[in-house]
């Protein structure tokens, strides 16, 4: 798998996972605060630094991050970030192997797969597909994605070079991702959090996910998108070290409120 290394060899272990479209530079505001642990990002198949040689699966992709903790890891407590697509392989991974991770953060991931996925993926890839090549689309897409002027170039020169295959393989995985029934086994401590602006179905997912395991707390940033860590990055640090390091959410960031008393009773 293809990754890079960042910060303390001999501290605990942070594997950051990115989510589709993008690859390992999305965590990059990451690296520096975070320095005291021991990082590592990889990039998923057919995505940024991969050759097209492994094709994408969520459960091929959790197998390969699984093997890369086993060889890293060496006792080390276990954190893993994910976003999107990211945060479905974690899910994957947690329900592979429930006494592997210690930690878990788990940002905007979809569990109610979509009404009729191939007909919608072939429709909606049908038409999307030539706009990837022209960088007026691509801004829309990364304006929606929060990714601002320094990251741009990096982000369209991989849209651009992202197969037809590509794309519908891993919309295919993501739009028809379901929480594995194993899920509720991992004793980990998950986090699960999503955006105020993300569409409906990208809410209800994240109350599915809370709902389905006990260790697991979730929360809405206020007048988030799609794109948290992107969007926010120094709240998104923060936010994760004073949970990893006190067990809580911190009082002093605002845009936080519980899904218990904003989503808890929605379908």
């Amino acid at each position: 798998m293809k990754y890079t290394e960042h910060g303390d060899k001999s501290a605990s272990l942070i594997v950051f996972l990115h989510g589709g479209g993008v690859s390992g530079w999305m965590w990059d505001k990451q690296i520096q605060p975070f320095s005291n642990y021991y990082c590592i990002v990889p990039d998923l198949p057919e995505h940024g630094l991969h050759s097209d040689d492994i094709k994408f699966t969520i459960k091929g992709s959790a197998e390969l991050v699984i093997n890369l903790l086993e060889q890293k890891a060496n006792g080390k407590k276990i954190i893993l970030i994910g976003f999107s697509l990211g945060a479905q392989v974690i899910i994957q991974i947690l329900s592979m192997k429930p006494y592997l991770i210690d930690f878990a953060i788990i940002n905007s991931a979809l569990v109610r797969p979509y009404p009729y996925t191939e007909k919608l993926i072939k429709t909606t890839v049908k038409w999307s597909f030539p706009l990837i090549k022209h960088k007026y689309f691509s801004k829309i897409q990364a304006k929606i994605l929060y990714v601002n002027e320094a990251y741009f170039d990096k982000y369209y020169e991989e849209s651009a070079r992202m197969k037809i295959e590509t794309l519908m393989r891993v919309l295919q995985e993501n739009m028809s991702f379901r929480i594995p029934k194993e899920f509720k086994m991992a004793k980990t401590k998950i986090l699960v959090t999503v955006g105020e602006k993300e569409k409906a179905v990208m809410k209800k997912s994240a109350t599915d996910i809370v709902a389905s395991h006990l260790n697991c707390q979730g929360v809405t940033l206020l007048k988030i998108g799609h794109g948290f860590p992107l969007a926010k990055p120094d709240l998104f640090t923060y936010i994760v070290e004073t949970w990893l390091l006190k067990g809580d959410l911190p009082n002093e960031c605002s845009e936080i409120r519980s899904f218990c008393t904003e989503y808890g009773a929605e379908d």
